[in-house]
């Protein structure tokens, strides 16, 4: 098992180890960004990890401060600090356009990190954008917007719920500080722009993201070349041989267009 590095992230008592595993290869750097609790092992990176290695390509994974091999307690954290770990990660390790592959909330991150980028490096700015199941917006659109009155005021009253996870056995902190500093980042509701190809993967029998938002945030990319693929049968891990070589197919087909 390959061991990762560790990136400095943050001042003071925000101060994080990152943990990053890089594999040199040409470019474009393909950047896996993981979803909320998931880590830089899971079988989608796994699978991307070994395409590069089989390719020849340079491929960045990591984890967010209290995710896999990264320090911090993950209920101390929020979209924010997560934010802050991946342009680190990528100011720290890739030297140009890189293709974001951002599953679930690596989705929303994706598409923030690609705005910030825009912004603030242009040099950097995303050569493509490969998205699974994209969670934007979803601590108020699928996570606030659906609690009952009775969790809500658990979050405001006490700072956390505990959530029952169907993917570990103990159960995931919901707290007040990840909804309130998600509003900072809402996406919803104007026009998004990336400035560069997207592929959006989608299962639509998917219990966490229903693929409606998949299409929502087709229409919110106005200006970019969209492409959606919704899997009939899938769900939101699309992690099934056939899931993973749509996943494969989807970077190559983005990175080609990248230089």
């Amino acid at each position: 098992m390959p061991q990762p590095q560790f990136l400095s992230v943050g001042e003071g008592e925000r101060r994080r180890e990152i943990a990053v595993l890089a594999q040199p290869g040409s470019g474009p750097a393909v950047v896996w960004l993981g979803g909320f609790r998931s880590d830089m092992r899971a079988t989608k990176a796994e699978a991307l990890a070994a395409w590069a290695q089989a390719k020849g390509r340079s491929f960045i994974r990591f984890d967010y401060a209290g995710h896999g091999e990264s320090s911090g307690d993950f209920a101390r954290w929020t979209l924010s600090d997560w934010l802050d770990d991946a342009l680190a990660v990528l100011a720290a390790q890739v030297a140009g356009p890189a293709v974001l592959v951002g599953s679930s909330m690596g989705g929303w991150l994706a598409l923030l990190a690609a705005r910030r980028l825009r912004e603030r490096a242009p040099g950097q700015a995303p050569a493509g954008l490969v998205l699974i199941a994209p969670a934007v917006d979803f601590s108020e659109e699928l996570m606030w917007a659906q609690m009952p009155q009775a969790v809500r005021e658990t979050i405001l009253n006490d700072g956390v719920w505990l959530r029952p996870s169907a993917y570990a056995p103990e159960p995931t902190p919901i707290t007040r500080a990840l909804i309130e500093d998600g509003r900072r980042h809402l996406l919803f509701g104007q026009p998004i722009e990336t400035g560069c190809p997207v592929h959006i993967l989608q299962g639509m029998k998917d219990p966490d993201v229903p693929y409606d938002q998949a299409l929502r945030l087709v229409e919110h990319l106005p200006h970019d070349p969209v492409v959606l693929t919704l899997v009939k049968d899938g769900d939101h891990r699309l992690s099934t041989p056939e899931d993973i070589e749509r996943l494969v197919a989807a970077v190559e087909g983005i990175a080609p267009a990248a230089g």
